[in-house]
């Protein structure tokens, strides 16, 4: 199901059995739960809200250098949580150009808000096509409802 914001923002719905929660429409998606948005050669990345409730409350986030150069499927670094630790991986080769140094203080952004204030680092994408086998946000939504 999608939506559209009083602010044009679109959106699909993931119904789970705690309430409904929103999948922004302008980023992939992975089976891992990260999610990545393109802009301008950039690829912000975070893990979805999804990750973010499963994990419970997120007490840290152990964030890489910049200048970090990855390949597509590394690790980008860890979230800890009350219930469990979780690595981060990309889906896209490059290098780190700017990581969420508010998350150090502040992790849980990502509990509170993950798709926007959580993100985690951005990327100078190598090759933006890596991006292209990853879920839609209607996908998504589809894959975490039939988990």
């Amino acid at each position: 199901m999608k939506r559209e914001t009083d602010h044009g923002e679109v959106f699909a719905t993931i119904d789970i059995l705690r309430g409904s929660m929103n999948v922004p429409a302008d980023r992939k998606y992975a089976e891992t739960h990260e999610w990545f948005l393109v802009e301008q050669g950039v690829v912000t990345m975070g893990i979805t809200q999804y990750a973010a409730d499963e994990l419970t409350d997120i007490t840290y986030v152990e964030l890489p250098e910049v200048g970090t150069t990855l390949a597509m499927g590394d690790a980008v670094g860890e979230v800890e949580s009350v219930k469990a630790t979780s690595e981060i991986f990309t889906a896209v080769s490059g290098t780190i150009t700017e990581v969420n140094v508010a998350l150090a203080d502040h992790p849980e952004l990502l509990n509170d808000d993950a798709f926007e204030e959580g993100w985690i680092v951005r990327i100078a994408a190598d090759n933006e096509q890596q991006l292209q086998s990853l879920m839609t946000s209607d996908e998504y939504t589809s894959f975490v409802n039939n988990s």
